[in-house]
């Protein structure tokens, strides 16, 4: 393996860190701010049926890959 490649390979394990350390801070904001209004949406999403969950968990990722691809051609 070149020098290069294991730089590249780190980084992109930096990367990968980093995203998974923002998803906990971002799936902590609203717990932590809002703690009973946060209870009654998860508890409202038992109302829904698994293919509602489906397509919003779709629309979710949809999304996030655009917005992803969005930043990566700015930067």
């Amino acid at each position: 393996m070149a020098g290069g490649s294991a730089l590249e390979e780190a980084r992109m394990w930096q990367d990968f860190l980093t995203a998974l350390c923002l998803v906990l801070v971002l799936e902590g904001i609203l717990p932590f701010l809002v703690p009973e209004r946060w209870q009654r949406m998860m508890s409202g999403i038992g109302d829904l049926s698994p293919r509602q969950v489906r397509l919003a968990a779709l629309a979710s990722m949809v999304l996030g890959t655009l917005c992803l691809y969005l930043v990566r051609q700015v930067a």
